[in-house]
């Protein structure tokens, strides 16, 4: 594959640097919708919101990530993802993520930051879901 034709990627944690690659395509949700990145993509600088994060290799595998709010940049086949918290599919445990998004519904208050929390545990799940 040509080297114009695919995208570096680098998913940023605070804490961490949660995936690195080349990639053909990114599928990541906005506060303006889900958006798609193929090579040669115009740049931009989006935020996005606590949701899942899709990525397809080079190799045709497909990577998947559960993050909180954050930025994504896209410049010269180069996409950065960055967020407080970003979590790797495989390193969810399904049974725990359901049992804390159920946690977070019955805890019933209605603030911005129970709803954070909701939308959080239900990213999780989705990505946890999606890769077994």
């Amino acid at each position: 594959m040509a080297t114009d034709a695919v995208l570096q990627v680098e998913l940023v944690a605070a804490d961490r640097l949660v995936w690195s690659g080349q990639a053909t395509m990114v599928i990541a949700r906005t506060t303006e919708g889900d958006v798609g990145i193929l090579p040669n993509h115009a740049p931009m600088l989006s935020s996005i919101i606590e949701g899942v994060v899709d990525v397809q290799t080079v190799e045709g595998e497909t990577w998947i990530a559960a993050v909180d709010a954050g930025f994504l940049s896209v410049a010269d086949n180069r996409v950065s993802i960055l967020s407080e918290r970003a979590e790797m599919s495989h390193e969810i445990d399904l049974e725990h993520a359901r049992a804390e998004l159920e946690r977070c519904k019955q805890a019933g208050e209605n603030d911005d930051e129970a709803q954070e929390k909701v939308r959080r545990a239900e990213a999780r799940v989705r990505a946890a879901e999606r890769a077994s």
